[in-house]
């Protein structure tokens, strides 16, 4: 995925799949080794940033 579309996800909310917790996407993370990357979230419930996989994240729902 270029840079450019990477950087649009930052600011909007997903929530890890159909019940999980809702996230706010914060930051570009690195380059995995498979080549996957990885993007920096926000977990609403508990204020935590991790990283997750941008091909996870693209498969959950988006969240207004």
């Amino acid at each position: 995925m270029r840079q450019a579309a990477l950087e649009s996800l930052i600011g909007t909310w997903r929530r890890f799949g159909l019940i999980g917790p809702v996230y706010e996407i914060v930051g570009i993370g690195e380059t995995l080794p498979a080549g996957d990357q990885a993007m920096r979230v926000r977990v609403l419930e508990t204020n935590e940033e991790v990283d997750y996989r941008l091909s996870n994240l693209l498969d959950d729902p988006t969240e207004v």
